[in-house]
């Protein structure tokens, strides 16, 4: 006790930080202690030394250990610090050790703050294996990431609403149009509910709507006849295939904000089961080459409607292509995104300029196909349409739809007869991409230390060192 009293302690930071444990601010714990809060303000600042009368008396009001509490910082900080600044990332700054030990020992805060982002840029260094390890992923904190890593575990595919739709679809007719009277009928016939195709101003902007109380579907007249047949479908599917729906929701058991969005989300699986048929549809696909206009009219389904549908034939024995898919504006923004066979694009990127997917928004309705190569050697055959992103007027963005599938699945495709024969050498997007010297990058890689020479410019502004 004594050595430790006969120098003047400077303990500003761990003073600090006992009092944000406690849970106290300045005035309540200056009071507890019998002192004025401008002098403990003092001592937190380290502009007034801790004396030994003063250490004993935090010690007895809060149970301290006193040598514990004056020996400094635990080793093991000091030496994890000291591991994150010799760090490939950090090297060349050359942080002395004992700028670290006082960093360590003074500042525990910031050393927390230090500590947490190394985590993360050590868990973005190992995003490229992630990327190769279909199923990896793990629920994330939102709503919509929730729903995407389930789905994502699910394969896209849930049987028991496949064989459910079938059932259905077995007592309807197949052809688009007499498929949506038979389906109009069986709503007014098996559950009193009459359907009502509305203007515009009757439906103050919104495309479906179902009054509960009056048992009556109303449908937007902007909706094209794909449309309609989906809200029919959607409508049919939500009252006639409630249980296997719950039964998926209970197993999932999700949070009461994720519960309406995974309800829709199946609903809309059940009406695109309902109107494409599980085996009818998949044999259309593989006898039709995946011809994407067949499929659409054969089946009277929008072009992203048919290409979801794609996304989810994973039946045990009954398998169609593995597709992933990414729906994006020209922004560049993904609202939606399913990742096949773990095609990184799909899972982590979509931003790469290379890809020819963008030359999709300046010739709508006319598909881009392309075989691309990802910086591991894999390729992929993807080809993208773009489509009206809204039926309102006043909208002015368009959306486009990619599809793709590992290039060994090609030559099972109609669009695999307008590929150049020479791959696209892409990434999954820039700021994840390890892609040396390419001359497009608009970002360096988050994983990577920059390596800029003022006597050197090479293809790109942002050489950065190889691991």
């Amino acid at each position: 006790m004594k050595a430790a009293t006969e120098r003047k302690l400077y303990l500003g930071p761990k003073l600090r930080l006992l009092r944000r444990e406690l849970g106290l601010n300045q005035s309540q714990m200056a009071e507890e202690l019998g002192v004025s809060p401008s002098y403990l303000n003092h001592l937190e600042r380290n502009q007034r030394p801790l004396s030994a009368q003063m250490l004993l008396r935090f010690a007895q009001t809060y149970d301290l250990d006193i040598r514990e509490f004056v020996s400094g910082t635990l080793p093991d900080a000091a030496g994890g610090l000291m591991e994150i600044f010799t760090d490939a990332l950090l090297r060349d700054i050359g942080v002395p050790r004992d700028e670290v030990n006082e960093i360590a020992e003074n500042y525990p805060g910031a050393t927390e703050a230090i500590t947490r982002l190394y985590r993360a840029i050590t868990d973005l260094r190992r995003l490229p294996e992630a990327i190769n390890q279909a199923g990896g992923h793990s629920r994330t904190s939102t709503a919509l990431d929730w729903l995407r890593d389930f789905v994502h575990e699910n394969n896209n595919h849930f049987p028991a609403l496949d064989a459910a739709a079938e059932g259905i679809a077995g007592t309807l007719p197949d052809e688009p149009a007499e498929l949506f009277v038979a389906l109009r009928q069986r709503l007014e016939r098996d559950h009193a509910v009459s359907t009502r195709i509305m203007n515009d101003k009757a439906m103050a902007g919104g495309r479906r709507f179902y009054d509960f109380h009056r048992r009556r579907l109303m449908i937007s007249d902007r909706l094209p006849a794909s449309g309609r047949l989906f809200a029919a479908g959607f409508q049919i599917s939500m009252m006639e295939m409630e249980k296997p729906i719950a039964e998926i929701i209970e197993r999932g058991a999700p949070d009461s904000e994720t519960r309406p969005l995974l309800r829709t989300m199946l609903t809309n699986y059940a009406a695109a089961a309902l109107i494409m048929p599980y085996s009818r549809f998949l044999s259309a696909a593989e006898e039709g080459r995946y011809d994407m206009d067949l499929l659409q009219r054969r089946f009277g389904a929008s072009y992203e409607q048919t290409a979801h549908r794609l996304t989810t034939l994973a039946r045990s024995g009954e398998r169609g292509v593995p597709f992933f898919l990414l729906k994006v504006d020209i922004a560049g923004t993904i609202s939606k995104r399913f990742a096949g066979e773990g095609m990184p694009l799909a899972q982590f990127g979509g931003g790469c300029p290379r890809w020819n997917a963008w030359r999709a928004f300046h010739m709508p309705e006319r598909s881009v196909a392309e075989i691309v190569e990802m910086p591991d050697g894999e390729r992929y055959m993807t080809f993208t349409r773009a489509v009206p992103h809204s039926l309102d007027p006043q909208a002015k963005s368009v959306q486009a739809i990619a599809l793709g599938c590992h290039v060994k699945h090609a030559a099972r495709m109609a669009a695999a007869d307008m590929l150049p024969d020479q791959p696209n050498l892409i990434g999954p997007a820039c700021h994840i991409c390890p892609r040396v010297a390419c001359p497009d990058r608009a970002l360096p890689p988050i994983t990577r230390s920059l390596a800029v020479s003022q006597y050197q410019r090479g293809p790109t502004p942002y050489p950065f060192q190889q691991v």
